[in-house]
């Protein structure tokens, strides 16, 4: 069963920058598209950018221009480089299987924006 653990997050200012990391139990990111979601409470987990394995890239148009996915080449470790941050961005970010969530959620990063 793969484990994902997100880290990186963290109480920032409006138009400040952070980045997010994703670490698999193995090289699952290489072989499936994965993705970047937030979620604040009372609301639904949003998905926010993708990564196909040939990586093919979309994000929603929420933080297009903003925020820049990508993964490392041994296919264990996503990251969510997230530019201009804005206060609707605060959320906790996970990141899963997509756009089909199909793998066991891991803790989330908490990002924190004030304005």
């Amino acid at each position: 069963q793969v484990q994902l653990v997100e880290s990186g997050g963290g109480l920032v200012q409006s138009g400040e920058s952070l980045t997010l990391s994703c670490v698999a139990s193995g090289t699952i990111t290489r072989y499936v598209t994965m993705g970047w979601y937030r979620q604040n409470p009372g609301k639904q987990r949003e998905l926010v950018a993708e990564i196909s394995r040939e990586g093919h890239i979309k994000y929603a148009d929420s933080v297009k221009d903003r925020f820049t996915i990508s993964r490392d080449n041994a296919g264990t470790t996503l990251y969510l480089q997230m530019n201009s941050l804005k206060p609707d961005d605060a959320a906790v970010y996970f990141c899963n299987a997509a756009p089909i969530p199909t793998l066991t959620w891991g803790q989330g990063t908490q990002v924190s924006v004030s304005s």
